[in-house]
This record gives structure tokens, C-alpha cells and sequence, in this order.
């Protein structure tokens, strides 16, 4: 089941991403997110009328989107990112989230949408090659976590 995700799926979407955050690479962030943090990131999605959607009950995964670059000359274009948690994956709830931002992607008027997956997550990059993404660049070395060096996979779907 996917919804628009409420105020009240905060702790679960925090529990999602700072689990990745803490052990994982599909972020490459090094400090987990606090409330206000999360607070914050919600509010500012909600307010420019970006989308954040949830799957599940209780809550199991979630994606987004927002502006790929600042500029004008990448109007229409949007990055997205879907977690899903390490118990639910495999069972279809990424490849909804992510049909489903594709749908409010092309509803918004978006032309295209990116992924940016780090190059060591191969169930990540063959989800969005099922889904019709590309791999449109990749930065070789450019991420690291945990001690290691990481691609950054630029995947692209016209829509």
C-alpha cells in the first residue's frame, strides 16, 4: 500500500534511512539525521509541493524527489531516492515506489528523473534498469564510507 507520507511516519522513515546511514551505502552520509533534522526535511519537501511516499503499514519504505541541479537550464528535471527497509527488500516495494514517483514525476510535468546510486548496490542499479532508467555517467572513486571508495552511478529515465 503506498500514501502520501504524514508527519507521524517520521520516526519510521528516520529508522529506515539512519539504518542505511549507520551501516549501509546507499547513502553516503556518516551522521544520522536527528528529528529536527528530519523535521526540517519533511517540512521544506511539503512545502515546494514535492512528493514523499510511503509503503507500507508499518511503514517499510520510502521515496522522493526534488530539483536534480539549481539553475534553469535544469528545469524539469528531478533527483529521486527510494529506501526500502532491509527486511522488506526483494518483495517489490522499491520498483512501486519508484513506478509511483515516475507517475507524479510525469503529472508534475518533469521530463526527466535521476537516480544517483552508489556503483556497490547492484539490486539498486538492475531495479532501475528494469524500470527503464539508463546509466548515464558514472564518477569513478568520487563517494566514500566506511573506508572505502565508491562510484557514483548516474541513472536516467526520460519520461
Amino acid at each position: 500500500m503506498l500514501r502520501d507520507a504524514r508527519p507521524s511516519d517520521l520516526n519510521e522513515i528516520g529508522a529506515i534511512l539512519n539504518r542505511e546511514i549507520e551501516s549501509g551505502t546507499a547513502s553516503w552520509r556518516h551522521v544520522p539525521l536527528d528529528n529536527e533534522a528530519l523535521a526540517a526535511w519533511f517540512a521544506a519537501r511539503q512545502s515546494a509541493g514535492l512528493p514523499i511516499i510511503a509503503a507500507g503499514e508499518p511503514l517499510v519504505g520510502y521515496g522522493s524527489f526534488g530539483p536534480f541541479r539549481a539553475g534553469e537550464g535544469y528545469r524539469g528535471i528531478a533527483e529521486h531516492s527510494v529506501y526500502v527497509s532491509a527486511e522488506a527488500r526483494g518483495a517489490g516495494i522499491g520498483r512501486a515506489l519508484l513506478e509511483a514517483l515516475m507517475a507524479r514525476a510525469r503529472a508534475a510535468g518533469l521530463s526527466h528523473l535521476v537516480g544517483g546510486v552508489s556503483g556497490d548496490q547492484p539490486a539498486s542499479l538492475a531495479l532501475h534498469r528494469s524500470a527503464g532508467f539508463a546509466e548515464a555517467g558514472r564518477l569513478p572513486g568520487i563517494g566514500q564510507k566506511a573506508g572505502r571508495r565508491l562510484d557514483l552511478v548516474l541513472m536516467l529515465r526520460a519520461l
